[in-house]
């Protein structure tokens, strides 16, 4: 598939979610040619500027009234409320985990009084950045999401837990646990204790490698939300590109490795 196929794929895809939702008055682009840049985006994973080159030089003529970049970047932090639409449903059994996303390094910690990181520990070694919080169903779909800075502890996240407190049971490692007090659904795990648990690890090795968001350059919290909203949709829209087929065992394979740019 060339990446000329790959973008209109998407609109597709992004236009069947967005149905029913009208084109603003002076807006250029209709909703779904938004949410498709945004997808892209993320998926390309290089800076913003890049990505307006790349977009303006060889892809002018799929989006004739391509907005200026900044104007452009803008709409993606003010529709975020638009990916929510790409999120799946829950399912009976889900799992938790959090990957921290690296800004600066440690030593040029508080060179800049824009600095919205904060250091914190993730993978075993020191960074500066933010944290993203992930929710996925049994087949490894993104369920819902949440985003913090580095230094927050995982248990702060709980709250992402208890939405779904009363139906759902949750696995996850240990760094969930709280001093207070824990879900009711969350089922709290040793490392290697929970095999189903395993499948956010390889959502957590895949998106990376594609949308190469493991280090960002964002001064601005919101453009960083509105970053990871859209990469969240994007791996629920690659995972699912072609179903998700299971094997004879029941085992769901997935891949996304064929949409790296």
């Amino acid at each position: 598939m060339t990446t000329m196929d790959c973008i209109i794929a998407f609109f597709c895809r992004a236009d069947d979610h967005m149905q029913g939702l009208p084109k603003p008055p002076q807006a250029t682009l209709w909703p779904s040619a938004v949410v498709t840049l945004g997808l892209r985006h993320a998926l390309k994973g290089v800076g913003n500027h890049a990505f307006d080159r790349w977009l303006a030089r060889d892809y002018r003529p799929l989006f004739p009234h391509l907005p200026e970049r900044t104007r452009l970047l803008r709409r993606f932090m003010t529709h975020q409320d638009w990916t929510p639409r790409f999120l799946a449903a829950p399912t009976l059994l889900g799992v938790i985990d959090t990957y921290g996303i690296e800004w600066l390094y440690p030593r040029r910690e508080g060179r800049s009084c824009r600095q919205i990181g904060r250091q914190g520990l993730a993978k075993h070694r020191w960074m500066v950045g933010g944290k993203l919080c992930l929710r996925l169903h049994q087949c490894g779909v993104v369920v819902a999401w949440a985003c913090d800075t580095a230094h927050v502890p995982d248990s702060t996240l709980q709250p992402l837990i208890r939405q779904v407190e009363d139906h759902l049971l949750i696995l996850s490692d240990l760094a969930f646990h709280a001093a207070e007090g824990a879900p009711a659904n969350l089922q709290l795990g040793e490392r290697g204790e929970w095999h189903d648990r395993l499948l956010i690890e390889t959502v957590l090795s895949m998106l990376p490698l594609v949308s190469h968001f493991k280090k960002v350059m964002h001064r601005v919290w919101e453009y960083f939300a509105a970053r990871l909203a859209c990469t969240m949709a994007a791996s629920n829209v690659l995972v699912q590109w072609h179903g998700l087929p299971a094997d004879k065992d029941g085992f769901v394979s997935l891949s996304m490795a064929e949409f790296s740019l």
